[in-house]
C-alpha cells in the first residue's frame, strides 16, 4: 500500500482520543463514584504531560518555521495545533459538565463534600482560621507586580492566586501573585465534619487581608501554567558525566517556555490579558501566548490532586477490594523459586498474580541465597523505597556482585532515579547510567547461581517496570526461565549496557535497536506469505501504541494478502482499520478500565506452528530506534495457551472495549446478548482468561473453549 498521509491517523489526535476514553470512564455511571473521580484525576495529569511534551514540541517546530510535520503530511503544524485545541476544549466542556454537574453533587449526596469558606458555620471558620495562622500563613510569600517589582517567575504546574488590589491611599489598582504551597494538603478537612474538605486556595483567598494589610482586596482567581518540560539528550552530545548532565537539564527545564495557562472561571478579561502579556517570554509572535492557549477549568484547577479524594477509605464508593493471588507454582514452602524455574518456565500476569510473591520474591530470594554470586537488573521506573531496592542493597552488603542499569532519562522520573541510584552506589552496587540518546526501557533481571552441576543463570523478562506500586494497577506479563540460550542472551545484553560490547546478534531474544523493527516486519511478512499460499495466517498484537509507519505498511500489505489481523492498542494507533482494499482484514480495539492495560504480547499463527512473544516494546519509532528493548519468545505450549486465552478474552470484551473506525473515532462496544457482566472484567480475574465456572454468553464460552481446550 502506498505511504499516503490519508492512510495514517494523526499521532497527537489519536492520543487525545485515548485520553477521551479515560474521561469516558469518569462519565460512565456504571463505575463507582470515587473511581470516576480517579479517572478525572488521571485525565488531568495525562493532559498536563501532553502539553509539556507534545504540544510544546509542535509549538517549537512552528517557531522553527517547519511548514509541516513531514513531507508526506497534508496538515500543517498550525492546523494541527488548532485541531488539538478544538478537541481539548470539547473534552474540557465534557469534564466540567461531569465534575460540577454530576460527580461532585453525587459524592456530596454520599457524604464526601468539597465546600467553600462561605458554606461554613462560624465555629468551623474559626477552626480553619487557626489552621491558616499556624500552618499556612508562615509559608506564604505574596509577590507584588508593579514597575518596581517585575512579574515573578511561575513554576511549572504550580497553582497560584491572581489577586486584584486597590490602594485606598493612592487610589490606584495593584496586582499580586500568591503561590498555593505544594507542601500543604490541597483538601483541608473541616473540623468536626467527616469527609468534608475546603480547597487550600479557598482558605488562602479568604485570608488575603492578612497578607495585604492596608490594601483593599478587589478579587482573586486561581491560575496555573504549563511549561515545556521534555528532557531529550541527543546521542551526538558528549556523554561525559551523564548524571551531572541530567541534573543540569532537570534544572534548566524549570525555565521552559509557557505553553498553556489554566484559569478559574470568572477571571476578569483584564487579568487574563495581564497574564498573557507577562508570561510572554519571547518577541516571536509565533510563540506568544494567546487566548487560544488559555483553558477555563471551572472552579478547581490542578485536577490531578483529586486523586487524594478518590483514595478515601470508603469501600461503598470504590471498586471491590482486589487481592492478587500467589501463583500456584510458588505456593510450596519447601521449594525455592529457583527449584520451580529449573523444572519449568514460569509465566506470571500481574496484578492478578502477586508481584510481591513473584518478581520481588525472585530478587529477595537471590539476595539471601548463599549460592547466588551475581545479580544484574535494568531499572527504568521503580519505587525507590521498595523491596527490590532493599534486596539489591542487602545482596551487595553480603558481597554478591550486583550491577544495575539505572535509566536516568526516564521521563519525569529523573530526580527520583538519581536519588536512589546514588543510594545503590553507597551500598556498593555497580550502577551504570546508559548512554545519551538511547533509553534502556527493557525489563530484565539476571541471577547467576553456583549449583552442583555448575554455574546456572536465571532470568526474569517482563513487559512492565520493577515497581510495586504500578504493579498493583497495571496489567503486565513476566517470564522466569533458566533456558540457556535466553540466559546467554541476557548476559550479552548486560555486557552491552554496562561495557563496550556492541552485540547485535542474539540467539533467542529480539533486541532493539539491534534489529527489532526488521524482525517484526519479517514476522508480519511471513504471515502474508502463508496467506498467499492458502495456509493459516493470523496476527494478534497487544501493546500500548502503534505508530511506526514501516510496521504499519507491513500490516497493510499483510491484510491485502489475506492475513486476519487483530490489534489490541490501548493508546495511540496511527493505523486506519477497515479501509477498502487496504486494511479490510484489520480490526483494532482499545480496552480501558480498572487496570491499565500495559502488557505487550505478539502472536503469529505461522501455519499452525504458533509463535508468541512478550516484550517491553511498543511498535513506535522511539522503541525500535532510540531505546533498548527486549522481546522474548514463549515456547512452552502450556504457557502459549495461557497467552492465547488472554488475547481472546480481550478480543471478546464487550464491557471495556472501544472499537476504532477508519475515520479515527472510537465507539464503545456494547453487549449483544443483554449480559452486562463483561467477558474481560469477569475472566481476567482468573489471570489468564481461563474458564473457571464463570457464567458468560454461549458464544463466548465456545470461543474460549476453542482456545483453551
Amino acid at each position: 500500500m502506498p505511504n499516503k498521509p490519508e492512510l495514517f491517523i494523526d499521532r497527537e489526535l489519536s492520543w487525545l482520543e485515548f485520553n477521551a476514553r479515560v474521561l469516558a470512564e469518569a462519565l460512565d455511571e456504571r463505575v463507582p463514584l470515587l473511581e470516576r473521580l480517579k479517572f478525572i484525576s488521571i485525565f488531568g495529569t495525562n493532559l498536563d504531560e501532553f502539553y509539556m511534551v507534545r504540544v510544546a514540541d509542535l509549538r517549537r517546530q512552528l517557531v522553527g518555521r517547519v511548514a509541516s510535520l513531514a513531507a508526506e503530511d497534508a496538515v500543517t503544524l498550525k492546523q494541527q495545533i488548532e485541531q488539538i485545541e478544538a478537541r481539548v476544549r470539547e473534552m474540557l466542556g465534557q469534564l466540567r459538565s461531569c465534575l460540577y454537574g454530576d460527580l461532585l453533587p453525587a459524592i456530596a449526596a454520599r457524604g464526601v463534600r468539597l465546600v467553600g469558606m462561605a458554606d461554613l458555620a462560624p465555629e468551623e471558620r474559626r477552626g480553619l482560621d487557626g489552621f491558616f495562622e499556624s500552618e499556612v500563613y508562615p509559608v506564604l510569600t505574596p509577590l507584588a507586580v508593579d514597575p518596581e517589582h517585575p512579574f515573578p517567575y511561575i513554576s511549572n504546574l504550580s497553582l497560584s492566586l491572581a489577586v486584584e488590589l486597590r490602594d485606598p491611599q493612592r487610589g490606584v489598582d495593584r496586582f499580586a501573585r500568591v503561590k498555593v504551597p505544594k507542601s500543604l494538603p490541597r483538601w483541608v478537612p473541616v473540623p468536626g465534619r467527616r469527609n468534608t474538605f475546603v480547597p487550600l486556595e479557598e482558605i488562602i483567598g479568604g485570608q488575603l487581608g492578612a497578607l495585604f494589610a492596608g490594601m483593599q482586596v478587589v478579587g482573586w482567581h486561581t491560575f496555573r501554567i504549563t511549561r515545556y518540560s521534555d528532557l531529550e539528550i541527543s546521542d551526538t552530545e558528549e556523554s561525559g558525566d551523564l548524571l551531572a548532565m541530567i541534573e543540569e537539564r532537570v534544572f534548566q527545564r524549570r525555565f521552559g517556555e509557557v505553553v498553556r495557562v489554566e484559569v478559574q472561571h470568572g477571571m476578569p478579561v483584564t487579568v487574563r490579558k495581564l497574564l498573557i502579556e507577562e508570561l510572554r517570554e519571547t518577541d516571536d509572535d509565533s510563540l506568544t501566548l494567546s487566548h487560544s492557549e488559555i483553558h477555563e477549568m471551572g472552579s478547581l484547577l490542578d485536577l490531578g490532586d483529586l486523586m487524594a479524594l478518590a483514595l478515601l477509605d470508603l469501600p461503598e464508593l470504590r471498586d471491590p477490594p482486589f487481592i492478587p493471588r500467589v501463583p500456584v507454582e510458588l505456593r510450596q514452602a519447601d521449594r525455592t523459586i529457583f527449584d520451580v524455574v529449573r523444572e519449568r518456565d514460569l509465566l506470571v500476569h500481574c496484578p492478578f498474580d502477586s508481584f510481591a510473591a513473584s518478581v520481588e520474591h525472585f530478587i529477595e530470594a537471590a539476595s539471601r541465597d548463599e549460592q547466588v554470586i551475581a545479580i544484574k537488573m535494568t531499572l527504568y521506573r521503580t519505587s525507590g523505597d521498595g523491596a527490590i531496592i532493599r534486596a539489591l542493597t542487602e545482596a551487595a552488603r553480603r558481597g554478591v556482585q550486583v550491577a544495575v542499569l539505572v535509566e536516568l532519562q526516564a521521563r519525569f522520573e529523573e530526580v527520583n532515579n538519581i536519588t536512589w541510584a546514588r543510594t545503590l552506589e553507597s551500598f556498593g552496587v555497580h550502577v551504570a547510567y546508559g548512554l545519551p540518546g538511547l533509553k534502556t526501557h527493557a525489563k530484565v533481571a539476571l541471577v547467576v547461581r553456583r549449583e552442583p552441576e555448575g554455574i546456572r543463570r536465571y532470568v526474569h523478562l517482563g513487559t512492565g517496570n520493577y515497581n510495586s506500586r504500578t504493579a498493583r494497577i497495571y496489567t503486565d506479563i513476566g517470564l522466569f526461565t533458566c533456558a540457556e540460550a535466553i540466559c546467554a542472551d541476557a548476559s550479552d545484553l548486560f555486557n552491552t549496557l554496562t561495557g563496550f560490547s556492541r552485540q547485535r546478534v542474539y540467539r533467542r531474544l529480539i533486541v532493539a535497536p539491534a534489529g527489532m523493527r526488521e524482525r517484526v516486519v519479517q514476522l508480519i511478512e511471513r504471515e502474508a506469505q502463508h496467506a498467499r499460499a492458502g495456509r493459516p495466517a493470523r496476527i494478534v498484537a497487544k501493546m500500548n501504541s502503534l505508530v511506526d509507519r514501516e510496521t504499519i505498511d507491513a500490516l497493510y500489505a499483510a491484510s491485502q494478502a489475506g492475513v486476519t489481523i487483530d490489534l489490541i492498542i490501548r493508546g495511540i494507533c496511527c493505523l486506519r482499520p477497515g479501509v477498502p482494499g487496504g486494511s479490510d482484514n484489520i480490526r483494532v480495539i482499545s480496552i480501558m478500565g480498572r487496570f491499565l492495560e500495559h502488557s505487550r504480547i505478539w502472536h503469529f499463527a505461522n501455519d499452525g506452528t504458533p509463535e508468541y512473544y512478550i516484550t517491553s516494546a511498543d511498535w513506535m519509532p522511539r522503541n525500535f530506534s532510540y531505546r533498548v528493548e527486549v522481546a522474548v519468545p514463549i515456547d512452552d505450549p502450556v504457557l502459549q495457551a495461557r497467552l492465547a486465552a488472554l488475547l481472546e478474552t480481550c478480543l471478546a470484551d464487550d464491557r471495556q472495549a472501544w472499537v476504532l473506525s477508519k475515520d479515527g473515532g472510537y465507539a464503545r462496544r456494547c453487549p449483544n446478548d443483554g449480559n452486562e457482566r463483561a467477558t474481560h472484567t469477569l475472566l481476567q480475574r482468573d489471570s489468564w482468561g481461563l474458564m473457571q465456572g464463570r457464567q458468560v454468553s454461549k458464544v463466548k464460552t465456545k470461543r474460549m473453549a476453542d482456545v483453551v481446550g
